[in-house]
């Protein structure tokens, strides 16, 4: 049971008027702490910024890129490049498509938006 479960619980059992009131507050307390965590960027996520930016700048030389070839060109893990490169399809600064690649079967390709 979560604390937010925990608290609702609280409130609907209606206990006595402070229980429920006191729940309340902290339900609007941890509302307001979501709120503010989720207005502002993690540290990996700025971290993160400079190495888009050079991932982005390959795209500029090259037409479709793997993430494998990325991750290699930048010297990052495959997860970490194929992670930042669905970012950036999410983004709407990369295309992303699915192409065969001989002796590996199918990958992601991705490509600047046009």
């Amino acid at each position: 049971m979560t604390t937010r479960e925990f608290l609702n619980a609280v409130i609907s059992a209606n206990i006595s008027d402070e229980m429920t009131e006191k729940a309340q507050s902290l339900i609007a307390q941890a509302d307001a702490r979501n709120a503010k965590r989720a207005s502002q960027p993690s540290k990996t996520a700025i971290a993160n910024e400079p190495i888009k930016a050079n991932i982005v700048a390959l795209f500029d030389e090259n037409t479709h890129l793997t993430a494998s070839e990325v991750g290699t060109r930048l010297e990052l893990s495959v997860q970490k490049a194929s992670t930042l490169l669905r970012q950036l399809v999410e983004g709407g600064v990369l295309t992303a498509e699915e192409v065969k690649v001989p002796k590996k079967g199918k990958c992601k390709s991705y490509s600047l938006v046009k």
